[in-house]
This record gives C-alpha cells, structure tokens and sequence, in this order.
C-alpha cells in the first residue's frame, strides 16, 4: 500500500494505492487482483474488493467502480444506487461521504485530487489515450465550474510504468508532438529506440491547469520487484491475462 503525502495530511479523507499484496487470488493473479474485467474468479475479486474496502475503513457495499474504456468520459456521483449501475468511463468524482470511489490501473496513471475547500474529491484513471484526450482537463474543469479554485485542489500521482520501461514507436510519439510541440520533453530517445514518461505527461497537465500541490509517487509498476500488476509485463511474460491494480479515495 502506498500513500501520498500531501494527501495523507489531510484529516477529512482516506485514500490509498494498492499493489497486488495481501489478497486472495491465484496463480497470474496473485492476490490482490481488483479487476472484474479480468479472466480471475468471481468470487476471489468480490473477496479482494471487500478487503481494499476495509483498508480504508468502509464496507465494500459503498465502493463505486468504472467500466474503464480509455476515455475522456467521467461521472459526478452522490448515490449509493450508482454501484448497481454500469458506469462507462474514465473517472468519478463525489462531495458524498462514506462513498469509495476508486480507478483500476496495470501501467496507466492512477490520479487522486481533493478539493479540500468544496470537499469534493475524484479518482481518474489515466492512461495514455485518456491523458491525451483530456480526462484530467475535463474532471478540473467541472471542478471549477462547481466553485473550485487551483490553489484549494491537491493531486496525488500513483504508480504506474516508468519512462525506462515504456518503449513507444514514432508514430505514437508524432501524434504527441502534433497535439503540442511542448509535448516532446516527454519523450527519450535510446539506442534507436523511444521511450514516453507517461506520468511527467499527466503531471504536465495538471500543472497547466494551475494545480501546484502535486505528489508523484515514483513506483514503477513495470518492475517486478514492486509487486504491481502490469499489462505490459504480463505481455512480455507471454501470460494471457493480468490482474489490476486499485486506488481508493473517500470522504470520512
């Protein structure tokens, strides 16, 4: 379990980033495999979700999730009826209390902010395809339409694959730069090869939107060592499936 510091000061919410330890699931899914759109059992999600839950204090029966399509799409919740509805998207937001929100991650950006002024807080799941669409921007924007000013808005970055470990090819890198020049300093070029820094690109953008109180926590979920699922090393491993990682936020 991993913590951002910023966050962690603040009394009015818990949070957390999950890796896979402490679970129940099996195999390529060991053990704590959050991912229902998974080829794991059932039963062992349903047992893992019930202890991320627990982790931050509340019962699984108040824990809200995404059907996850690498979009720019988000819902503002504030209904525990919501749980029983098939949400397509790619981040929650809610001022509710009690309500866990959270995002299911294997390499993508898991971002977490709170608004500690409005007390309303988000989850966002931000892969290369929804940061380049803009999910982050749009989630901050109804922030402010809502009242929220930068200066109140605190974003923690989670672990996700790191620029070593996240090789791209040119076309991938062209699309960038013809979005914005700006957008190559996230890119390195090695022994012909080209490698993308995917949270320095979200960090980028929540500091054009005026957000100053950032945290990255610097955990490359590509690296086995750091007991994360990863959809990329699960390719290269040749395996069939992988599990997914979970990051929880609520309001106490």
């Amino acid at each position: 379990m991993f913590y951002s510091k910023k966050l962690k000061k603040e009394i009015n919410i818990s949070h957390c980033f999950f890796n896979r330890l402490g679970g129940k699931s099996k195999g390529i899914y060991k053990s704590l495999n959050c991912g229902r759109g998974s080829k794991d059992k059932k039963k062992y999600i349903s047992k893992n979700l019930n202890i991320v839950s627990k982790k931050i204090s509340n019962s699984y029966k108040n824990l809200i999730l995404l059907n996850q399509i690498h979009s720019n799409k988000f819902f503002f919740v504030n209904d525990y009826k919501l749980k029983k509805k098939r949400l397509v998207g790619d981040a929650l937001l809610t001022n509710r209390r009690k309500l866990i929100i959270g995002v299911l991650t294997a390499d993508c950006v898991p971002v977490l902010l709170y608004d500690k002024k409005l007390k309303i807080i988000s989850a966002i799941h931000a892969g290369w395809k929804g940061a380049y669409k803009g999910i982050i921007k749009k989630v901050v924007r109804h922030l402010k339409k809502r009242g929220s000013e930068s200066k109140n808005i605190i974003a923690a970055i989670g672990p996700c694959i790191c620029q070593k470990n996240y090789e791209v090819k040119s076309d991938f890198k062209s699309k960038f730069i013809k979005q914005s020049r700006n957008n190559k300093f996230f890119f390195k070029f090695v022994k012909n090869k080209t490698y993308f820094s995917l949270n320095k690109y979200v960090k980028y953008q929540l500091i054009s939107l005026g957000i100053k109180k950032i945290d990255i926590i610097n955990k490359d979920t590509y690296n086995k060592k750091n007991n994360f699922f990863s959809a990329r090393r699960s390719i290269h491993n040749k395996e069939n499936d992988y599990g997914r990682n979970i990051s929880l936020i609520m309001i106490n």
